[in-house]
């Protein structure tokens, strides 16, 4: 059991990093999350005409994008929710899930074999969806939130049904599928390949010299083509996150509230304009099979791959973790 300093250090370095992360996780949401179709839109009289909304092409572009409309607050967007789920499942990890020898003086969830890895991952999946969902939408609605008013925020974001049924975020289309597909891919691929190449990397005391140059260059390789198919995923897992749930008479269980939804008082972050462009609440994506098709007919494939860079870059990252 940790004592109250190791706590405080560890409550300290998340925070600490949270602050330097949460405007670099922010921008990566919003720039997959920005619906930019290359075809025409039909206009209330069902005219063709040219799409109008944000054409941003970079991640980087999106981040001075961000900054010059809405500021600081903007990059900031998401902080609460981030900082809520972070602090409570690190806590929870720490007090009843720590190895009894952490490396690197690190806390961990206890290490298990692949079948155990992927029940806990997926249990912690579960835990974290809502917030994730909540996280996600703070961070790409044109809302300005206040970091405290925690019942107007959830008013702004979650539809009536979501809020009367919280539950039904977990049967949001096809988000489930997206984030099962993707930690089976990690944990069932991309883990046992590590531990067959690299074993001495899961040793409490690593030297340099007992990893193989050869081996660790075949990895890199492997994670780098495993990067085709988990861009995609967390693509379209950005994209069906930020999608809200409604059932009613006139629209089906997947489709949106368009009208009264939200909370009416809440101020818009952009004078001007909105910082991303968002798909119409009233064609929402039915499934992860429609959400990939569509994105890639209406926008095109390299949308699938918006910033791809940085997935290679965890992936590659995580291979010391």
């Amino acid at each position: 059991m940790p004592g109250f300093l190791d706590i405080f250090f560890i409550s300290f370095s998340l925070a600490l990093s949270l602050i330097i992360l949460i405007p670099f996780v922010g921008v990566l949401v919003r720039f997959r999350a920005n619906y930019n179709p290359k075809g025409l839109q039909l206009d209330a009289e069902g005219g063709a005409v040219p799409y109008t909304g944000p054409v941003v092409q970079s991640y980087f572009g999106m981040m001075v994008r961000v900054y010059k409309i809405e500021g600081w607050a903007g990059l900031y967007k998401g902080l609460m929710p981030t900082a809520i789920s972070s602090f409570v499942v690190t806590l929870f990890i720490i007090i009843f899930l720590d190895s009894p020898k952490p490396r690197h003086g690190a806390y961990r969830a206890p290490e298990t074999g692949i079948l155990g890895t992927l029940l806990y991952s997926l249990a912690m999946m579960l835990i974290s969806l809502p917030t994730d969902i909540v996280t996600y939408r703070s961070m790409t609605t044109p809302h300005k939130l206040s970091y405290f008013g925690l019942m107007q925020a959830l008013r702004t974001l979650l539809t009536p049904t979501e809020r009367r049924r919280p539950w039904i975020l977990y049967l949001t289309p096809g988000l489930l599928a997206a984030e099962i597909i993707h930690i089976t891919v990690v944990v069932l691929g991309l883990g046992p390949i590590r531990r067959l190449l690299l074993p001495a990397l899961i040793q409490p005391d690593l030297y340099i010299t007992d990893v193989s140059v050869l081996k660790l260059s075949i990895y890199f390789l492997i994670v780098a083509l495993s990067t085709l198919v988990l861009t995609p995923l967390e693509v379209i897992a950005t994209r069906l996150a930020i999608q809200r749930n409604h059932a009613s008479s006139e629209y089906n269980s997947v489709s949106q509230e368009v009208e009264g939804d939200a909370d009416e008082t809440a101020e818009f972050s952009g004078a001007d304009e909105d910082v991303i462009g968002l798909r119409h609440e009233a064609d929402p994506y039915h499934s992860l099979i429609d959400c990939a098709k569509r994105i890639v007919v209406e926008e095109g494939w390299s949308t699938l791959y918006r910033a791809w860079w940085i997935t290679l870059l965890a992936g590659l990252g995580s291979t010391f973790a």
